[in-house]
């Protein structure tokens, strides 16, 4: 265990203090230690409670305390009766964004700096896809590609929308820049998509099928620049129609 303060100089020469970790936040890095180690897919039910009690030698209360802070950062989920338990969530980069949420709602980060975040990184991202992209990804991107231009519905438009952009930023090949790219997008997406529904033209289809054709064919310039023009497209319109949005916080949701 750490002792209760633990007292030093940085380098620069100033005193600094951090405070001792609770029983249950070493609890729960030592739970995502095993989780990472062993694999298990997700929706498996972990071990019992009376095993992990057993596993980690703690009291029942610091492992249910361990188990709800997983729980809240959206890494597992608790079944209720006979056989229930923690259970492995399927963790996406919307989890990832949840969290960052409560952090820009603290400090105070509009939507516009979101923005201009997403306008800055994914482009860049799409540019990654387009250099380092696996092969094997091509005809899964044209097939989201074919499904916009299917879709009958505005709900049927969003998702391939989604599932476009998403597949575009999973290509670049660094999975820290997908997930953080990926998390901008949702809260983007979760807030705009009621004031921007885009099934309104074959100029936004269009664009889809020009990135995933540039990022397929490993045209990286042309990639991060029909990426950027798309989205500052999109920014424009939601921008126009919504203008107090711009200056909202970023909520935690």
């Amino acid at each position: 265990m750490l002792p209760n303060i633990m007292s030093g100089f940085g380098s620069s020469g100033v005193t600094w203090e951090r405070r001792s970790e609770k029983v249950s936040e070493i609890v729960a890095r030592e739970i995502v230690r095993d989780i990472a180690k062993r694999r298990p897919a997700p929706n498996s039910v972990l071990e019992s409670e009376s095993a992990m009690i057993k596993r980690y030698q703690v009291a029942r209360g610091s492992l249910r305390e361990a188990l709800r802070i997983l729980e809240v950062h959206g890494l597992i989920r608790m079944k209720p009766g006979p056989g229930g338990g923690p259970v492995l969530s399927e963790v996406n980069s919307r989890d990832f964004g949840r969290m960052a949420t409560l952090f820009f709602q603290v400090l105070d980060i509009r939507f516009s700096e979101l923005v201009e975040a997403r306008l800055m990184l994914e482009p860049f991202v799409a540019r990654l896809a387009a250099e380092r992209h696996d092969p094997d990804d091509n005809e899964e991107l044209r097939e989201i590609v074919r499904q916009g231009y299917e879709a009958k519905s505005n709900d049927a438009w969003l998702r391939a929308t989604d599932a476009f952009h998403t597949k575009v930023l999973s290509m670049s090949g660094n999975g820290m820049l997908t997930l953080i790219a990926c998390a901008l997008k949702d809260i983007f997406t979760e807030r705009a998509s009621t004031v921007y529904v885009a099934n309104e033209g074959d100029h936004v289809r269009e664009a889809h099928s020009q990135i995933a054709e540039a990022v397929i064919g490993g045209d990286a310039e042309t990639a991060e620049r029909l990426m950027r023009d798309h989205l500052q497209e999109y920014v424009e319109v939601v921008a126009e129609r919504e203008p107090n949005l711009m200056n909202e916080v970023v909520d935690w949701r």
